[in-house]
């Protein structure tokens, strides 16, 4: 293990510096956390993803056999590639009480917070256990958390609480939506295009199926959010790539579009998918089938992360107003982690340094004040434990 941080910021330095993009191994970050709380003599558990490139960390600090309360938080880190960044992304630049780095708010400052106060935990005479989960690929869907949270309440301890550390400005968050993302590919016939009745253009068809999922957008934002709590206030559909077709003279054979849903908690997202099918199946297939008796309509599922929905009164979120000094919680648009935890039992709330404004951009930063304020939390998070 390299040498010498102990402060949240000279810890974060570190935590930036490797590239954990998401499409890149995260095991040189692992192996320095977990080199690091072994110098305290704290053990971990590894939950490697199926090839062993990847892998989620657990360990826990206070008693063994007792409920405790788990921080979360991802390592993984969105590409810098083509973004005008003023420095090096993954060198930690401090810049007017700013620290500039990819992954500084999203979410490496909040572990990097969680690992400073180490040396605080583990002096301190714990009653109820607090568990540290440091998790992958959560910016491709919410999948590397998985296999761990299974093993939660089986072969590792069932926290009674879950805080997962995504930039919220500190502010308690107990509800979020789901996101879904699916890929639909249509396949038609290829002919030259002055002879279009010889083929079967793809992109004609997927036109259609945009056109379907643009009325189902428009259904959804009319019934709007009767929470009240949401911004923007509906579930939401989107379209994102389009991709098809050979050459200008070519009716095209195939054309795939990636879309995906973002739902309110309690959003039926399978009769959405449902509506869409029905429409490709028996309104758009056949006119492709007319010419081209091979052509299909196929779609595919890439990821789901479940909504988080509110639980008032529930130990997390009871937890972390007190925590920090809050009144009210909050809900959010973008998905998390936190709907897996939940899924699995855990009362878990959204709380962690850094606004999400700063989030995948360039120049990303995490104010220096958030992270004092996570601090503070995390302190009182070790006094109601030692309580």
């Amino acid at each position: 293990m390299l040498a010498g941080p102990t402060t949240t910021e000279e810890l974060l330095a570190y935590l930036v510096a490797f590239d954990t993009t998401s499409r890149n191994s995260n095991l040189e970050l692992i192996g320095f956390v977990r080199d690091y709380l072994a110098a305290f003599g704290i053990e971990s558990t590894l939950v490697p993803n199926e090839t062993g490139e990847k892998a989620s960390l657990f360990a826990t600090l206070g008693p063994a056999g007792v409920g405790g309360v788990c921080l979360s938080g991802h390592s993984d880190v969105v590409p810098v590639d083509g973004q005008p960044w003023t420095s090096e992304p993954f060198t930690l630049t401090p810049r007017d009480d700013r620290l500039y780095g990819r992954g500084s708010c999203d979410m490496k400052g909040f572990i990097a917070a969680c690992l400073a106060m180490v040396p605080e935990m583990k002096a301190a005479r714990l009653a109820t256990p607090i568990h540290l989960l440091v998790s992958y690929d959560e910016e491709i869907g919410c999948m590397g958390v998985v296999p761990a949270v299974r093993k939660l309440g089986v072969d590792l301890p069932l926290p009674r609480a879950c805080i997962v550390g995504e930039p919220t400005s500190m502010r308690v968050v107990d509800a979020h939506k789901s996101g879904m993302a699916y890929v639909t590919t249509v396949r038609g016939r290829e002919a030259h295009s002055s002879m279009p009745q010889l083929g079967a253009n793809a992109i004609f068809a997927a036109a259609e199926l945009v056109g379907e999922l643009d009325r189902a957008r428009a259904e959804l934002v009319a019934a709007g959010d009767p929470s009240g709590r949401f911004d923007p206030p509906s579930s939401t559909v989107q379209v994102t790539v389009i991709q098809g077709g050979t050459a200008g003279n070519i009716v095209p054979r195939e054309c795939a579009l990636r879309w995906n849903v973002r739902g309110l908690p309690g959003f039926d997202e399978d009769a959405l998918l449902e509506r869409f099918d029905r429409f490709a199946q028996a309104v758009v297939l056949p006119k492709l089938k007319a010419s081209a008796p091979e052509a299909e309509i196929v779609t595919d599922f890439i990821y789901k992360v479940p909504p988080l929905a509110p639980q008032t009164g529930s130990e997390a979120e009871l937890l972390a107003l007190r925590l920090a000094g809050q009144n009210r919680t909050f809900a959010v648009s973008y998905a998390t982690e936190g709907g897996h935890f939940q899924a699995q039992g855990i009362p878990t709330v959204i709380c962690g340094p850094g606004s999400i404004d700063q989030a995948h951009k360039p120049d990303e930063y995490i104010e220096v004040s958030q992270l004092r304020a996570c601090e503070r939390f995390l302190r009182g998070l070790i006094a109601e434990c030692v309580g």
